[in-house]
């Protein structure tokens, strides 16, 4: 949260209303509780200082008199399976004696209203890697391609990628000496770094936002912004 509002006035956070907390240890804020399981579940969290738990048993929300600037309210933790944001799929295939093939789709598991920003795949290539050359699919915009031959690495961006959609990218590679041995083995793994502006793969949202006491002395704007952030999300070929 940041705040800077004058006059120290409460504020009411709720989160949301089938959140469930598992057992877990911490520091003198920690909440524990062993109810029930709920659509999100968080295995344990921790709470500001300015926090009070009051209200939060009975309809999860927060009540805190925020200091100035920017601080955590809540750290939370979860070890549970979940859907991840993309799904890639890569094949590598021989094409001649020095040649070889790689076709990388990545397909967005998102709802087609949210839309990934700066995205970046990157692929190692076996290091007797001369050259790459790159294909696009028809009518591609906003798209880059790379090798990065210092590291050996193939490197495609994508300016935004929107949810639902699915993309391809195909690179030629012609080798400086023959393999003898999977090129498979001696490729990958794929990476992406990602934003994704208003989602949230916890599910655990800021309802609404509450300032209990207002002032004339100035005109609050609230605000509630999601984002996910990947820097080494990976998949094995």
């Amino acid at each position: 949260m940041k705040s800077y509002l004058s006059g120290n006035p409460e504020i009411r956070l709720a989160l949301n209303e089938d959140l469930s907390i598992g057992r877990g240890g911490g520091s003198i804020y920690d909440y524990r509780s062993s109810s029930g399981s709920g659509a999100v579940v968080l295995d344990d969290c921790n709470f500001h200082e300015s926090v009070r738990l009051d209200s939060f048993d009975m309809d999860r929300t927060l009540a805190l008199v925020p200091p100035d600037g920017e601080f955590p309210v809540m750290n939370y933790r979860m070890t549970q399976e979940f859907k991840p944001p993309f799904r890639i799929n890569c094949l590598i295939e021989e094409a001649g004696q020095l040649k070889a093939e790689v076709i990388i789709k990545v397909r967005a598991e998102f709802p087609s209203n949210i839309t990934a920003n700066t995205v970046v795949v990157q692929m190692p290539v076996p290091k007797y890697t001369a050259r790459a050359s790159f294909e696009l699919e028809p009518g591609a915009v906003g798209q880059r391609t790379d090798f990065k031959e210092s590291n050996k690495k193939l490197e495609w961006g994508l300016k935004k990628i929107v949810g639902g959609s699915e993309h391809t990218l195909r690179a030629k590679l012609t080798f400086s000496q023959e393999s003898h041995a999977n090129i498979t083995k001696e490729a990958g793994p794929v990476s992406m770094t990602f934003t994704i502006p208003m989602y949230n793969v916890s599910r655990l949202q800021v309802k609404y936002l509450q300032i209990a006491k207002k002032s004339s002395s100035y005109n609050p704007y609230r605000w509630v912004r999601y984002v996910t952030q990947a820097n080494s999300y990976v998949a094995r070929i």
